[in-house]
């Protein structure tokens, strides 16, 4: 058996795997997002160790007993500083962070070529502008910086002693060559670091370090082998089997991504497309991604007084799709793909007397398919064409949505059974690969199929005129907004 942990935004999630495939148990330990100022977005490191241990020790103790390796996944981006005693010197700045605006352009000037290195366009919630905001604004915590790591690498630091990552979730620090899957010295230049303080770098299914042997002991499991992992779109991946090239998923998360694995490193960064290495070697992943996605579900749930994210389907179904002129523009912590505004805010438009909770709860859905519209588009841009799309994330557990997604984007939505366990999953067999040696093509299988929803063409047709006033309200806004 193997196990994988997911070090999320809102929670840690750890699972066991079977060697026959099968989720034997899984339990979650929350997290809270700390917001002590606009556009910013921060966790306390010690944490996501905590909560790690919670999640693991909520496991069946007996099963835990005969794990023979463990996987990490884990959010991207965010910056976690580490002093000399390999202290956290301040709290982690998280990927949904956008105070590093300005130094965006700052990086892009002290390195001309870093598109070209990087293959993507310098955001705020990347980790390198981030350490130029500290050195500017905290010069004495960044002058203490002896290594930088990301948030499940810190998890692996607290497990096995060893200051390691993945090239996957590495690549979104902007520091990574991603071509050449190596550190980019022009890039730490730009930014006052060194490879010194950089972790080593690892294929996803290659061992790390082994677990503690007082950590073993307290987690009631042998001193086993940790691999690698990845960052948690490139583990989702892995885990509902998108691992050749073209393959592709729909993750409705915390934030929303359309994923598509590539065999050659495909990047489109004046669309603000992420191209990135996979967690396997000699393969590379494009994404469009969107910072705000369920999480705008749970926002209108609590803001209409609805209990929970299943009722406020079910109002949105009985409402109807199209139901009014209601539009919903779902940038609540900005966005990304297509646009990289860190300041752009959600909006309501189009309300009136007639304006209802299930019509409010309608725009909503239809508002995030309609900024994945935008994301495919752009993803189409870089040469990516797209049929069908594997669902996973919380947001897989409604259909309804699914036949929205399906109608707006063009495309065939297959739902796994499974599919929700998400990062956390593809992380075990990663593990497993790492442990065992066997082939990617035995462990990387796609899980059963549950359900496949295909566009309805009636239903495109009725949601391309929201689409199209969708399209036409972002420059509006973003003017409004600035």
């Amino acid at each position: 058996m193997f196990v994988g942990i997911d070090v999320g935004t809102s929670g840690v999630k750890a699972v066991i795997l079977a060697s026959s495939g099968a989720v034997l148990d899984q339990a979650v330990a929350p997290l809270a997002v700390s917001r002590p100022a606009p556009l910013w977005s921060e966790q306390d490191a010690g944490e996501w160790w905590t909560a790690t241990e919670a999640a693991i020790l909520a496991l069946d103790p007996v099963l835990r007993s005969g794990v023979l390796g463990i996987g990490l996944a884990g959010q991207m981006h965010g910056a976690t500083l580490l002093g000399a005693d390999d202290r956290p010197l301040r709290s982690a700045i998280l990927w949904n962070d956008g105070r590093s605006f300005a130094e965006c352009d700052e990086m892009e000037r002290a390195e001309p070529r870093s598109r070209l290195i990087t293959g993507n366009l310098a955001m705020p919630g990347f980790t390198a502008p981030k350490l130029l905001w500290v050195r500017t604004h905290e010069p004495e915590i960044f002058a203490a910086v002896r290594s930088v790591l990301l948030p499940k690498d810190y998890v692996r630091l607290c497990m096995t002693g060893d200051k390691a990552s993945d090239l996957a979730d590495s690549a979104g620090t902007l520091w990574l060559d991603v071509a050449a899957r190596c550190w980019s010295g022009a890039m730490l230049d730009a930014c006052g670091l060194s490879e010194e303080q950089m972790p080593a770098l690892h294929e996803g299914i290659e061992i790390t370090g082994t677990l503690r042997p007082d950590v073993a002991a307290r987690w009631g499991m042998r001193a086993v082998p940790v691999a690698a992992g990845g960052g948690d779109n490139a583990a989702g991946a892995i885990g509902v089997g998108v691992v050749d090239d073209g393959d592709a998923l729909l993750s409705l998360g915390t934030s929303g991504v359309i994923f598509a694995a590539t065999r050659a490193f495909r990047p489109n960064p004046a669309r603000a497309v992420h191209a990135f290495c996979h967690s396997l070697p000699n393969m590379w992943h494009q994404m469009s991604v969107h910072l705000s996605a369920a999480s705008c579900i749970d926002w209108v749930a609590r803001l209409i007084g609805i209990d929970g994210p299943a009722a406020l389907f079910a109002l949105a179904e009985r409402a109807g799709p199209a139901a009014g002129p209601e539009l919903f523009l779902p940038y609540l912590s900005g966005e990304r793909t297509p646009y990289n505004d860190p300041h752009v805010r959600g909006a309501f438009l189009g309300l009136g007397k007639d304006t209802d909770p299930g019509r409010l709860a309608a725009a909503v859905l239809e508002g995030v398919a309609f900024a994945h519209a935008d994301g495919l588009d752009a993803l189409s841009g870089a040469g990516t064409a797209l049929s069908s799309l594997s669902v996973i994330g919380g947001g897989a557990r409604s259909s309804y949505w699914g036949q929205i997604f399906a109608a707006t984007l063009g495309t065939s939505l297959v739902y796994l059974k499974g599919g929700e366990v998400g990062p956390a999953l593809g992380a075990a067999r990663l593990a497993r690969i790492a442990v065992t040696g066997d082939s990617v093509a035995q462990v990387c299988v796609r899980p059963p199929i549950r359900q496949v929803i295909e566009p309805d063409a009636a239903l495109a047709e009725r949601l391309a005129p929201k689409l199209a006033r969708f399209r036409a309200a972002y420059p509006l806004i973003s003017q409004i907004q600035e």
